[in-house]
């Protein structure tokens, strides 16, 4: 009988331990989520230190991917840290680059255990920050929250995998599946509510990338209006073969306050990307493809941004844009926006040539999410990795 009264005692003990655990890596990844947007090209990394039950250090990667977020929870702790826990939401970095290991001080504050969602890929810790960890004697529990992490660090992983930044497909549709109306005429898709969470988005992503028809149609900002997050506006990026992005537009006047990258063909003219440089937007000569109609090679401008730094990629316009993104098969992740109204049959079809189905119906993506925003409805895919 006590035995039995022993071993409930003991399987409660590890279910309230288990709960604190995942209590408290929750709080990690969203510490993490914090710095989307503002670290690449290093993760957004969330880690919280724990002793006693009692939170002593909070954490997470800071703008420009310094300090990383385990040196920052530390910090905070200080000596409380000595025999507490650490969670923390990717692999602790194990070599040198702008800074020391993470591994290294982790070791140094005298943390007995480190709670870690998910190994990291790249080649220079894959592993090896875990395995310096359990060779210092501390206990390393790795696999918790594992798969929220790989999805807060899917740009992380696909530009370390890929050599390319995670790209996410934003389209607002009506009723009908339409993007605009016949003639590109003004027409409201989606209300304020959807509008904020669309620059929410903006803000977590690393950049933004519209087609130069879209600039030329609609001549947008493209940053994040919402109140006190302007400072959160992602890079912006222009397709823009021939380099025909007007001189007057938005995008060109405010190129000194958020960055402007116009992607444009290794042929495109000199003149004119003088033109755009001293205005300070940055041009960045890309391949083109060679099969009809001409363009710009997506996945080598993927590539490029990958290069300079870029994880996460929000790619908002327009239908052509968008189609030859699904077209590729280089979407990671679409957010559908759809509006209560119908446009009518000859307005802008959201995929231009493809169908929306290519998407909603399509083997290669899942339903991850759906809520209703006021009168809009957002369901959220992703792509199913094979």
């Amino acid at each position: 009988m006590i035995f039995r009264i022993l071993e409930d005692q003991f399987a409660q003990k590890s279910r309230l331990s288990k709960a604190a655990d995942l209590r408290f890596m929750q709080l990690a990844l969203t510490l993490g989520r914090r710095g989307q947007g503002r670290t690449w090209p290093n993760p957004a990394v969330g880690a919280v230190v724990v002793k006693d039950g009692i939170i002593v250090g909070r954490g997470w990667t800071q703008p420009g991917g310094r300090p990383h977020a385990e040196p920052e929870a530390l910090r905070r702790a200080g000596e409380a840290a000595r025999g507490a826990t650490l969670y923390v939401t990717l692999e602790p970095c194990s070599h040198f680059g702008k800074s020391p290991p993470c591994a290294d001080a982790i070791i140094a504050a005298g943390i007995a255990r480190v709670v870690s969602a998910i190994e990291d890929p790249n080649p220079e810790v894959a592993g090896q920050g875990h395995a310096r960890l359990r060779a210092a004697g501390i206990t390393v529990d790795v696999g918790l929250g594992a798969v929220e992490a790989a999805r807060d660090h899917a740009g992380h992983f696909r530009r370390v995998r890929d050599k390319r930044p995670h790209v996410i497909l934003k389209l607002a549709v009506s009723s009908d599946d339409k993007i605009g109306a016949a003639g590109r005429k003004p027409v409201a898709i989606s209300g304020e509510a959807a509008k904020a969470r669309v620059h929410l988005l903006r803000a977590r992503c690393d950049a933004i990338l519209v087609g130069i028809g879209t600039v030329r149609a609609d001549d947008p900002l493209l940053t994040c209006r919402l109140p006190g997050m302007e400072a959160r506006s992602p890079v912006r990026v222009v397709l823009d073969r021939a380099l025909r992005l007007p001189g007057a537009s938005k995008l060109v006047h405010s190129a000194r306050e958020t960055p402007l990258w116009v992607m444009t063909s290794d042929l495109s003219e000199a003149p004119a990307a003088m033109k755009l440089g001293a205005a300070g937007a940055q041009v960045i000569r890309v391949a083109t493809t060679t099969a009809p109609p001409p363009g710009l090679d997506l996945l080598a401008v993927l590539h490029a941004l990958a290069e300079k730094g870029i994880t996460r990629l929000m790619v908002e316009g327009g239908a052509r844009v968008a189609s030859s993104f699904v077209a590729a098969g280089l979407v990671d992740e679409v957010w559908l926006l759809r509006g209560p109204n119908a446009i009518g049959a000859d307005g802008i079809a959201a995929l231009d040539a493809l169908p929306l189905t290519a998407i909603t119906q399509s083997p290669a993506f899942r339903v991850r999410a759906s809520e209703t925003l006021q009168s809009d409805t957002l369901t959220i895919y992703e792509r199913v990795e094979g």
